[in-house]
């Protein structure tokens, strides 16, 4: 199939008294009187808001309609269009003494007593407008907020010597957010008809943000769909920085220029595409491929830009590789993917290693702007452990509370994601299950877990591969209108309704049809290929006959999965 060069999205409450308590003991505000419904303005909504918060905005959106910030929101500047008739509220939270975030509120008027929570993408602040919209489309009451900052994905600068602010981005800012979201919400719709189910969607940033609220507040969610999830953030972003220095610097013999990426991509789709028994152009089984490096050898004349050096193929190793501490040998961080190539200009092209590491140590970890990328070294991974600037990481893997009250989680990540490693989320799964004894049934009654192959970070696709189930920021790639998979809005095909289907109705997720375009981010260019995703580990199976292209030609074998440490999960761990 044609490959196609997809660039990374550009594109995460407390109260004064209570800004400083720890997560499990934070209380929420006093719920505002609900006896009547309210009305879409100032007036109403300012005489419900609790102390320490201030409405900035009141405004009817009628059905058609388009509500945002712009460009004045820097991470989100596209508003999002062809809204449903609706209520927009704005609303900023003092959150400390020096620290406060803002959040937005969708009330559709066709609500269908549902309410949904956003997340955002690295380091940015603003309010996820866009990734709001299909809320108000589903029925849902959405909310995002701007985690305390406005700023792009790769400025953390907001951060240095602010850890209230900090502390927002870890948790406060979204759990604040949640409480009186479904406060204002409540009190909007009135007593008589109250929020039933309560859900969540977010990738990367996000996907970490809902990891957090679920281990610390399980009570916050019935369903969520979690995608990519940059989870581990004392280890994810050292890593980053560690990775990005194997191929520093760039007058070093190991450097791998960035032209030489798409090299490594094609020689590892010849080699791997068929280690899953179908030659689609789709590495669909990395983990199958005993790639061989030598192929890639310049031998003896070989033009330098289309082959490697012994030294650039040492390099290519390392980035695969898993990453431990030269410090005492601990686990750092999963490598990246075979299949993960067209990425790898985010995290191995630039002349320091990138922003997601070298701004998380100085301005996060260390408050030290004058800290160089050279002085980096593994004594910062303990370091980050032991004092988890703004309490970001969700490492509580006991989700048992979250689980007992019926909660259910979709978990997702892209094959080829050359941002955060996919193996990463396979690690937060199996540490799931180990906190569940290693009872993989216990787990797939609440969770499971999809990886997508050809997928990148969070959305698109260099080879074709069909990606797209409704997850977050995929919507909104496709156009300021679109909400669900275009063309496919239903729960086979669209992960946050069969989310639903699976909290209201107890219908479990065993697969979801995953869809591109002849244009990845495209609908009006023609569909392409179809292919369900089953839970991992299991793979979809073609039927040897039809065309490949079709969903129906695929099929996913019955989970069947019980008891304790199948064979499989054992293979995984020492695997």
């Amino acid at each position: 199939m044609a490959r196609f060069t997809v660039a990374v999205a550009s594109a995460a409450v407390a109260f004064a008294l209570w800004a400083t308590a720890s997560p499990a003991s934070a209380p929420a505000p006093a719920p505002a009187p609900a006896s009547k419904q309210l009305k879409c303005d100032t007036a109403s909504f300012a005489a419900v808001l609790p102390a320490g918060a201030t409405l900035e905005k009141v405004a009817s959106v009628p059905e058609g309609g388009s509500f945002g910030e712009g460009a004045a929101d820097i991470p989100y500047p596209v508003n999002p269009t062809g809204l449903p008739e609706l209520c927009a509220v704005t609303v900023r939270v003092a959150s400390s003494a020096s620290s406060s975030y803002r959040f937005g509120l969708f009330l559709p008027t066709a609500w269908q007593g549902k309410f949904l929570a956003v997340g955002n993408g690295g380091f940015a602040g603003g309010i996820n407008w866009l990734d709001m919209a299909p809320g108000p489309h589903y029925g849902m009451a959405a909310v995002s907020t701007d985690l305390g900052h406005n700023s792009s994905v790769i400025d953390l600068t907001w951060a240095l010597n602010q850890p209230e602010k900090r502390t927002d981005f870890g948790w406060r800012a979204l759990h604040g957010t949640v409480v009186l979201g479904k406060t204002l919400t409540q009190a909007y719709y009135g007593s008589n008809r109250k929020i039933a189910y309560s859900y969540y969607n977010g990738c990367s940033t996000g996907g970490r943000q809902g990891l957090r609220e679920i281990q610390e507040f399980p009570d916050s969610f019935d369903g969520a769909l979690i995608g990519a999830p940059a989870w581990w953030t004392s280890h994810l972003n050292n890593y980053v920085t560690k990775l990005g220095i194997y191929n520093l610097p760039v007058s070093d013999p190991k450097h791998i220029p960035t032209a030489l990426f798409s090299v490594i991509g094609d020689e590892v789709v010849r080699q791997c595409d068929s280690a899953d028994g179908v030659k689609d152009g789709i590495v669909t089984s990395p983990e199958l491929c005993a790639f061989d490096y030598s192929k890639l050898l310049c031998r003896g004349g070989g033009n330098s830009s289309t082959c490697l050096t012994s030294a650039q193929i040492e390099t290519a190793k390392k980035v695969y590789s898993d990453a431990y501490s030269s410090v005492d040998g601990s686990f750092v961080y999963t490598g990246l993917t075979l299949s993960s190539e067209d990425q790898w200009y985010i995290l191995l092209g630039g002349t320091e290693p990138s922003p997601f590491g070298v701004g998380y140590q100085r301005d996060f970890l260390l408050d030290d702007a004058t800290w160089d990328w050279r002085n980096y070294n593994d004594s910062l991974v303990k370091l980050a452990e032991r004092t988890d600037p703004g309490g970001a990481q969700a490492v509580k893997f006991d989700t048992s509370a979250f689980k007992r009250r019926g909660g259910k989680m979709l978990l997702y990540h892209g094959v080829a994601d050359g941002l955060v490693p996919t193996k990463g989320s396979e690690h937060y799964y199996n540490k799931t299950v180990e906190a569940f004894g290693g009872d993989v049934g216990a787990v797939t009654d609440f969770l499971r877990f999809f990886l997508i192959p050809g997928m990148q970070h969070c959305w698109s696709t260099p080879v074709g591969a069909p990606y797209n189930i409704a997850g977050a920021f995929q919507p909104g790639a496709m156009g300021s209108g679109q909400w669900s998979v275009p063309g496919f809005k239903d729960k086979d095909h669209d992960a946050m309704l069969a989310l639903v289907d699976w909290v209201e109705h107890g219908r479990a997720v065993d697969s979801i049809i995953a869809t591109t375009w002849n244009s990845p981010l495209d609908p009006s260019s023609g569909l392409l290929a179809q292919r369900p995703l089953c839970p991992w580990p299991q793979k979809a199976v073609y039927d040897k006959t039809g065309d490949v292209a079709a969903a129906s030609s695929w099929s996913c074998p019955p989970l069947t999965v019980k008891g304790r440490n199948p064979w499989w999960w054992w293979w995984r761990r020492w695997w």
